[in-house]
């Protein structure tokens, strides 16, 4: 069960920003399963290592690696079982084979398919409008920060859902020196090492708007002006919320909305307003990610730098209609329901096109030396199944039938 938990009556002031009271007090909420969003989780399973591990391999001069080099990077490369069965697990990726020399260990390469792909997603990743999008996306992640400066450590935790590529500090960095520099963050590690970050060399007021505020651009945000942005609400098939609950997200829908890029620190940590800022900064973040989701350590990471502590805890449970918590494919993921048609996001960034071509070479296999899609055939097995158990259902009524037409005759 999941709890929202409010403080008692608190005001808060802004300076354009009317008197608020919190109200909702010890209400339950009841966590649901939603199949299609864990879909959407789960069909990218395996993709992450999958790509590190090619990307290693198509790194090589020789376009192929030993598997006796590959097997001690397991993890590193966070594979989820031996790399011998990873590989042999996706076939129309990877391939084994033998050197033409005298007691020769298994090598690895890359089939001509994905091969073939890695080169169209080279040529996506070296575009300049795709290098400059990813650039902003990035400077906007420093600017919901007050000191628009983040750890490296931070900043590699969402590499992968911002589209970073992995020697982003050699390959994508020197390219935009307008946009960052690296600094000392001022602090030291566990291990007494200076920490170093991506410090934004200047705020960008042309990137200072967010997600929420485009959707209503034609409104007049100069002179003051405020409208009550309210958030896209979605839930699954089974979920009710309580009235009083109900009532709780209506008023709080109303409030005055404030942007994630502006520094909210003063208002009352506990108020229904605050909690709508931080709500802004999370839904933000995820907008700025190409999958329009992440694992929910990633920003618990990003909420403790930044100071906000519990607050994003609190906030991704008190607002399930926005935030979906999946527990698929070994972790806790939270996804952003508004981005997403059923499993289908609704607006797909190039580089997730490129990804959905990976994911179906993944699922391709062989059976009877024929290639086929394993999520139709699991599909196809999961429907024999539920055939087969009608069928033994139907069957064990009828027999129960006969038993009590005997009895009576």
């Amino acid at each position: 069960m999941l709890r929202f938990t409010a403080a008692t009556t608190t005001a808060v002031h802004h300076h354009h920003l009317r008197r608020q009271l919190r109200t909702f007090v010890n209400a339950r909420v009841k966590w649901v399963k939603d199949p299609y969003l864990d879909t959407a989780v789960e069909k990218e399973k395996n993709l992450k290592p999958l790509l590190s591990l090619k990307n290693l391999i198509l790194s090589h001069p020789s376009k192929s690696l030993p598997l006796n080099t590959i097997s001690p990077l397991k993890p590193q490369l966070n594979l989820p079982i031996s790399a011998l069965k990873f590989i042999q697990n996706y076939p129309f990726v990877f391939k084994t084979f033998r050197p033409p020399i005298p007691l020769s260990t298994l090598h690895v390469k890359v089939t001509p398919s994905a091969e073939s792909l890695h080169n169209d997603e080279t040529l996506l990743l070296n575009l300049s409008h795709y290098r400059k999008d990813l650039a902003q996306r990035l400077g906007k992640l420093l600017m919901l920060t007050r000191a628009h400066r983040l750890p490296f450590y931070v900043v590699d935790k969402f590499k992968f859902d911002l589209g970073l590529p992995h020697d982003y500090l050699l390959s994508f960095l020197p390219e935009f020196p307008e946009y960052f520099q690296i600094c000392q963050m001022g602090f030291k590690d566990s291990n007494g090492c200076e920490v170093f970050g991506l410090e934004l060399v200047k705020w960008r007021k042309d990137l200072a708007v967010s997600a929420m505020e485009k959707r209503v651009e034609s409104e007049d945000f100069a002179g003051g002006k405020r409208v009550h942005i309210r958030y896209s609400m979605k839930f699954p098939r089974g979920f009710d919320l309580q009235k009083k609950v109900r009532n709780w997200v209506e008023e709080w829908q109303n409030l005055p909305y404030i942007s994630p890029y502006e520094d909210a620190f003063h208002l009352a940590p506990n108020s229904d307003q605050a909690e709508k800022w931080t709500v802004g900064v999370i839904h933000e973040l995820l907008s700025l990610l190409v999958s329009k989701k992440t694992e929910r350590e990633n920003i618990y990471c990003l909420g403790d730098y930044l100071g906000f502590g519990i607050r994003f805890r609190k906030a991704l449970v008190h607002h399930p209609g926005m935030f979906y918590l999946s527990n698929k494919i070994r972790t806790h993921t939270i996804v952003l329901r508004e981005a997403f048609n059923k499993n289908i996001l609704a607006e797909k960034h190039p580089l997730m096109r490129m990804r959905y071509k990976y994911i179906s070479l993944m699922n391709k296999v062989l059976r009877r030396g024929v290639p086929i899609n394993a999520g139709a055939l699991r599909h196809r097995k999961r429907l024999g199944s539920l055939k087969e158990s009608n069928r033994s259902g139907t069957e064990k009524r009828m027999r129960q039938v006969r038993s009590v037409e005997t009895k009576k005759d």
